[in-house]
Protein backbone atom coordinates (compact mmCIF):
# COMPACT_ATOMS: atom_id res chain seq x y z
CA UNK A 1 0.00 0.00 0.00
CA UNK A 2 1.54 2.93 -0.83
CA UNK A 3 1.55 6.30 1.30
CA UNK A 4 -1.48 7.79 -0.32
CA UNK A 5 -3.92 4.50 0.27
CA UNK A 6 -3.58 5.00 3.63
CA UNK A 7 -5.35 7.88 4.43
CA UNK A 8 -7.99 7.41 1.79
CA UNK A 9 -8.58 4.22 3.12
CA UNK A 10 -8.79 5.52 6.70
CA UNK A 11 -11.17 7.63 5.28
CA UNK A 12 -13.19 5.40 3.60
CA UNK A 13 -13.49 3.16 6.34
CA UNK A 14 -14.63 6.51 8.56
CA UNK A 15 -17.68 7.59 6.39
CA UNK A 16 -18.73 3.89 6.12
CA UNK A 17 -18.70 3.54 10.05
CA UNK A 18 -20.35 6.72 10.36
CA UNK A 19 -23.01 6.16 7.71
CA UNK A 20 -23.43 2.47 8.72
CA UNK A 21 -23.86 3.50 12.37
CA UNK A 22 -26.62 6.15 11.31
CA UNK A 23 -28.63 4.03 9.06
CA UNK A 24 -28.94 1.37 11.80
CA UNK A 25 -29.77 3.46 14.29
CA UNK A 26 -32.30 4.85 13.19
CA UNK A 27 -31.34 8.29 12.18
CA UNK A 28 -32.10 8.04 9.05
CA UNK A 29 -35.50 6.54 8.39
CA UNK A 30 -36.01 4.21 5.80
CA UNK A 31 -37.06 5.64 2.41
CA UNK A 32 -34.67 8.74 3.39
CA UNK A 33 -32.42 10.04 0.69
CA UNK A 34 -28.89 10.74 0.72
CA UNK A 35 -27.39 13.08 -1.30
CA UNK A 36 -24.01 11.65 -2.24
CA UNK A 37 -22.37 15.65 -3.20
CA UNK A 38 -23.15 16.31 0.64
CA UNK A 39 -21.53 13.20 1.85
CA UNK A 40 -18.88 14.19 -0.34
CA UNK A 41 -19.33 17.76 1.73
CA UNK A 42 -19.54 16.82 4.76
CA UNK A 43 -16.52 14.17 4.97
CA UNK A 44 -14.56 16.43 2.53
CA UNK A 45 -13.84 12.94 0.71
CA UNK A 46 -14.00 12.37 -3.32
CA UNK A 47 -16.53 11.18 -5.09
CA UNK A 48 -14.71 7.77 -5.61
CA UNK A 49 -14.41 7.24 -1.94
CA UNK A 50 -18.47 8.20 -1.86
CA UNK A 51 -19.35 5.90 -4.66
CA UNK A 52 -16.86 2.82 -2.43
CA UNK A 53 -18.94 3.45 0.86
CA UNK A 54 -21.94 3.67 -1.15
CA UNK A 55 -21.63 0.50 -3.18
CA UNK A 56 -20.53 -1.05 0.24
CA UNK A 57 -23.99 0.01 1.91
CA UNK A 58 -26.04 -1.56 -0.68
CA UNK A 59 -23.92 -4.67 -0.32
CA UNK A 60 -25.43 -5.18 3.10
CA UNK A 61 -29.07 -3.76 1.68
CA UNK A 62 -28.88 -1.03 4.00
CA UNK A 63 -29.45 1.02 0.82
CA UNK A 64 -30.30 1.52 -2.81
CA UNK A 65 -29.24 4.13 -5.25
CA UNK A 66 -32.28 5.20 -7.52
CA UNK A 67 -31.22 7.33 -10.96
CA UNK A 68 -32.61 10.78 -10.09
CA UNK A 69 -33.50 9.89 -6.72
CA UNK A 70 -30.32 9.57 -5.21
CA UNK A 71 -29.15 6.83 -2.30
CA UNK A 72 -32.38 5.51 -0.35
CA UNK A 73 -32.03 3.63 2.77
CA UNK A 74 -33.90 0.58 2.80
CA UNK A 75 -36.89 -0.98 5.36
CA UNK A 76 -35.22 -2.70 8.41
CA UNK A 77 -36.46 -5.97 7.23
CA UNK A 78 -34.73 -5.95 3.98
CA UNK A 79 -31.24 -5.59 5.45
CA UNK A 80 -28.46 -8.12 5.76
CA UNK A 81 -28.70 -8.67 9.54
CA UNK A 82 -25.92 -11.61 9.01
CA UNK A 83 -23.14 -8.97 7.90
CA UNK A 84 -20.52 -8.98 10.49
CA UNK A 85 -20.28 -5.26 10.17
CA UNK A 86 -24.24 -4.95 10.13
CA UNK A 87 -24.06 -6.74 13.77
CA UNK A 88 -21.45 -4.78 15.29
CA UNK A 89 -22.59 -1.23 14.30
CA UNK A 90 -26.55 -2.52 15.96
CA UNK A 91 -24.85 -3.23 18.81
CA UNK A 92 -23.42 -0.07 19.17
CA UNK A 93 -26.66 1.59 19.46
CA UNK A 94 -29.51 1.61 21.72
CA UNK A 95 -30.90 -1.34 20.52
CA UNK A 96 -27.95 -3.44 22.18
CA UNK A 97 -29.61 -5.19 24.65
CA UNK A 98 -32.71 -6.75 21.58
CA UNK A 99 -30.11 -6.97 19.61
CA UNK A 100 -28.00 -9.03 21.67
CA UNK A 101 -30.91 -11.07 22.61
CA UNK A 102 -32.00 -12.07 19.05
CA UNK A 103 -28.43 -13.01 18.35
CA UNK A 104 -27.91 -15.31 21.18
CA UNK A 105 -31.43 -16.50 20.59
CA UNK A 106 -30.41 -17.49 17.01
CA UNK A 107 -26.94 -19.39 18.65
CA UNK A 108 -29.15 -21.64 21.05
CA UNK A 109 -31.12 -22.45 18.19
CA UNK A 110 -27.87 -23.60 16.11
CA UNK A 111 -24.75 -24.31 18.15
CA UNK A 112 -26.13 -27.15 20.48
CA UNK A 113 -27.04 -29.07 17.03
CA UNK A 114 -23.69 -28.30 15.94
CA UNK A 115 -22.05 -29.28 18.86
CA UNK A 116 -24.15 -32.68 18.01
CA UNK A 117 -23.13 -33.15 14.93
CA UNK A 118 -19.54 -31.91 15.81
CA UNK A 119 -19.22 -35.31 18.11
CA UNK A 120 -19.89 -37.49 15.05
CA UNK A 121 -17.95 -35.44 12.16
CA UNK A 122 -14.87 -33.91 13.80
CA UNK A 123 -11.22 -34.88 12.69
CA UNK A 124 -8.59 -35.74 15.50
CA UNK A 125 -7.07 -32.55 14.69
CA UNK A 126 -10.46 -30.41 14.85
CA UNK A 127 -11.15 -32.26 18.11
CA UNK A 128 -7.17 -30.79 18.86
CA UNK A 129 -7.76 -27.13 17.80
CA UNK A 130 -11.12 -27.39 20.06
CA UNK A 131 -9.47 -28.88 23.28
CA UNK A 132 -6.77 -26.16 23.26
CA UNK A 133 -9.26 -23.21 22.61
CA UNK A 134 -11.03 -24.71 25.75
CA UNK A 135 -8.09 -24.93 27.99
CA UNK A 136 -6.83 -21.31 26.44
CA UNK A 137 -10.47 -20.19 27.90
CA UNK A 138 -9.36 -21.06 31.51
CA UNK A 139 -6.20 -19.99 30.87
CA UNK A 140 -7.55 -16.33 30.77
CA UNK A 141 -10.98 -16.79 32.71
CA UNK A 142 -9.13 -15.17 35.83
CA UNK A 143 -7.74 -11.87 36.72
CA UNK A 144 -9.59 -9.71 33.79
CA UNK A 145 -8.35 -11.08 30.79
CA UNK A 146 -10.91 -10.72 28.79
CA UNK A 147 -9.27 -9.46 25.47
CA UNK A 148 -7.70 -13.05 25.70
CA UNK A 149 -10.78 -15.21 26.78
CA UNK A 150 -12.76 -13.92 23.80
CA UNK A 151 -9.68 -14.87 21.17
CA UNK A 152 -10.25 -18.15 22.30
CA UNK A 153 -13.80 -17.74 23.06
CA UNK A 154 -14.44 -17.08 19.45
CA UNK A 155 -12.15 -19.92 18.06
CA UNK A 156 -14.05 -22.39 20.57
CA UNK A 157 -16.66 -21.83 18.57
CA UNK A 158 -15.76 -21.38 14.68
CA UNK A 159 -14.55 -25.19 15.60
CA UNK A 160 -17.90 -26.44 16.68
CA UNK A 161 -19.34 -24.73 13.67
CA UNK A 162 -17.22 -25.76 11.12
CA UNK A 163 -16.70 -29.36 12.60
CA UNK A 164 -20.50 -30.33 12.56
CA UNK A 165 -19.60 -30.21 8.58
CA UNK A 166 -22.44 -28.30 7.78
CA UNK A 167 -21.39 -25.77 5.58
CA UNK A 168 -24.33 -23.32 6.75
CA UNK A 169 -23.77 -23.22 10.06
CA UNK A 170 -19.56 -22.72 9.43
CA UNK A 171 -20.32 -19.97 7.45
CA UNK A 172 -22.31 -18.58 10.74
CA UNK A 173 -19.03 -18.37 12.48
CA UNK A 174 -18.74 -14.42 11.46
CA UNK A 175 -21.87 -13.41 13.25
CA UNK A 176 -20.84 -15.49 16.33
CA UNK A 177 -17.31 -13.70 16.58
CA UNK A 178 -19.15 -10.66 15.71
CA UNK A 179 -21.45 -10.97 18.81
CA UNK A 180 -18.82 -12.11 21.31
CA UNK A 181 -17.17 -9.46 20.47
CA UNK A 182 -19.89 -7.26 20.88
CA UNK A 183 -20.42 -8.65 24.30
CA UNK A 184 -17.10 -8.01 25.79
CA UNK A 185 -16.16 -4.44 23.79
CA UNK A 186 -19.55 -3.46 25.21
CA UNK A 187 -19.57 -4.58 28.65
CA UNK A 188 -22.20 -6.62 28.59
CA UNK A 189 -19.68 -9.28 30.42
CA UNK A 190 -18.52 -9.81 33.67
CA UNK A 191 -15.16 -9.54 34.52
CA UNK A 192 -14.55 -12.16 35.33
CA UNK A 193 -16.31 -15.21 33.06
CA UNK A 194 -18.87 -17.17 34.72
CA UNK A 195 -16.89 -20.15 35.71
CA UNK A 196 -19.54 -22.70 35.47
CA UNK A 197 -19.68 -21.47 31.94
CA UNK A 198 -16.17 -21.80 31.36
CA UNK A 199 -16.43 -25.64 33.04
CA UNK A 200 -18.99 -26.14 30.27
CA UNK A 201 -16.68 -25.80 27.20
CA UNK A 202 -14.25 -27.84 28.56
CA UNK A 203 -16.89 -30.63 28.68
CA UNK A 204 -18.26 -30.10 25.12
CA UNK A 205 -14.36 -30.48 24.14
CA UNK A 206 -14.43 -33.98 25.49
CA UNK A 207 -17.82 -34.84 24.64
CA UNK A 208 -17.17 -34.32 21.00
CA UNK A 209 -13.64 -35.78 21.65
CA UNK A 210 -15.03 -38.90 22.94
CA UNK A 211 -18.20 -38.67 20.19
CA UNK A 212 -21.04 -38.42 22.67
CA UNK A 213 -23.48 -36.48 20.46
CA UNK A 214 -26.10 -36.07 22.99
CA UNK A 215 -23.79 -34.89 25.60
CA UNK A 216 -22.30 -33.03 23.24
CA UNK A 217 -25.46 -31.05 22.43
CA UNK A 218 -26.78 -31.08 25.78
CA UNK A 219 -23.64 -29.24 27.32
CA UNK A 220 -23.78 -26.44 24.67
CA UNK A 221 -27.66 -25.62 25.64
CA UNK A 222 -26.67 -25.19 28.79
CA UNK A 223 -24.14 -22.88 27.42
CA UNK A 224 -26.79 -20.91 25.40
CA UNK A 225 -28.94 -20.79 28.72
CA UNK A 226 -26.51 -19.12 30.65
CA UNK A 227 -25.71 -16.81 28.04
CA UNK A 228 -29.48 -15.72 27.77
CA UNK A 229 -29.57 -15.58 31.62
CA UNK A 230 -26.65 -13.29 31.84
CA UNK A 231 -28.41 -10.34 29.03
CA UNK A 232 -31.27 -10.79 31.82
CA UNK A 233 -28.58 -9.11 34.26
CA UNK A 234 -26.56 -7.44 31.90
CA UNK A 235 -28.49 -5.80 29.36
CA UNK A 236 -32.09 -6.61 30.32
Amino acid sequence: MSSEDGPGQGLHSRVLDTLGRAITAGEYRPGSVLRTDEIAERFDASRTVVREVVRVLESMRLVESRRRVGVTVRPTDEWNVYDPRVIRWRLAGADRPRQLRSLTVLRSAIEPVAAGLAATLATPDQCAALTEAALGMVRTSRGHQLDGYLRHDIAFHRIVLTASGNEMFARLGDVVAAVLTGRTRHDVMFHDPDPAAVTLHVQVAEAVREGDAARAEALTRQIAAGALDELDVLAP
